[in-house]
């Protein structure tokens, strides 16, 4: 098995072996401010937040490979990420629009909003089943 975490301070997404081996960058350009990143490795897909100077949501393959943007309107500060490994489905919550949202984790499409509230300042969200849990500051 690997592991996968962002560097805030060098703007990188790193992955290694369980025991710390195989150390290697997978995504060094493009990067900004990476929040939190989730892993789907039956499918073999990266994703994240980016909180920068142009917030999204991204996807890569495992290697880095095939990088787009998944969202980029209407997101400000994207904190955690979570997979809906049932429904196929990618939520996150933003701390600035104070919103849970979800896509379709393939195309990117059929955005919606799950949760909306006013001064939560969400940090990070789960789901499991049918349930969504999160935190907030």
């Amino acid at each position: 098995g690997n592991i996968y975490w962002t560097d805030h301070g060098f703007n990188l997404i790193e992955v290694a072996r369980l025991n710390g081996s195989f150390r290697y960058v997978i995504i060094s350009q493009g990067l900004d401010q990476p929040r939190s990143i989730a892993v789907h490795p039956e499918k073999g897909y990266l994703f994240w937040t980016e909180w920068g100077q142009t917030p999204c949501i991204g996807k890569a393959h495992l290697d880095g490979s095939e990088k787009v943007v998944l969202v980029s309107l209407g997101i400000a500060w994207p904190n955690g990420i979570s997979i809906d490994y049932e429904e196929n489905r990618l939520y996150w919550c933003d701390a600035r629009t104070d919103k849970i949202e979800r896509i379709d984790l393939e195309s990117g499409g059929n955005r919606e909003i799950v949760l909306s509230g006013s001064n939560v300042d969400m940090f990070s969200v789960a789901v499991f089943g049918a349930y969504i849990y999160w935190s907030d500051r």
